[in-house]
């Protein structure tokens, strides 16, 4: 009986070794089209350089026009609050019509809060005032893919005496756009 399974053993080693021979030809044409990536990557760089006039234009003027609503990039909020007061409800909704007519804007919104507080805290407060603006944004026309939202938690105050009034300059949300973060 032994004898019987040699040659079966044999042919079996030697089917093997023939599919074996066949895995280096199937990776010939992957070979070949390594090649292809090259001119993705040099696409890439043309994206970015057609955008880059598009910053200049005078829809992006406007950001920088200091009697344009657009100008104004902070929404404030109360103590221990991350809902969109009522006052800044336009500026919001200026800012999501921007973003909606010029796709290749960029929005960074920088979550942020007073000193009171742990850090923990402040850092999960800042990152629901900052999606809350987002999630308006976006519920306004702006796309995803625009708007970025963080925490800066107590790390980037604009006042810090110890006072409810300079507090409430810290309670903020900034809105930046490429090139300003």
């Amino acid at each position: 009986m032994r004898a019987f399974w040699y040659p079966v053993m044999a042919s079996a080693l030697l089917f093997g070794c023939a599919t074996e021979e066949q895995k280096p030809a199937a990776t010939a044409p992957v070979e070949a089209a390594k090649p292809a990536p090259k001119p993705q990557a040099e696409s890439k760089p043309v994206t970015q350089v057609q955008a880059a006039p598009r910053s200049g234009s005078a829809a992006f003027a406007a950001l920088k026009d200091p009697n344009n609503i657009l100008s104004k990039r902070s929404v404030y909020f109360e103590f221990d609050k991350f809902d969109v007061k009522d006052e800044f409800k336009p500026l919001v909704e200026a800012h999501a019509k921007f973003l909606r007519d010029n796709a290749t804007a960029k929005m960074l919104v920088q979550g942020n809060g007073d000193e009171r507080g742990s850090r923990e805290y402040n850092v999960g407060l800042g990152q629901r005032r900052s999606d809350a603006v987002k999630k308006m944004l976006m519920l306004l026309g702006a796309r995803e893919n625009q708007i970025e939202s963080v925490s800066l938690g107590e790390e980037k105050p604009t006042c810090t005496e110890h006072t409810e009034a300079c507090w409430a300059k810290n309670r903020r949300d900034d809105m930046l756009y490429g090139g300003e973060y």
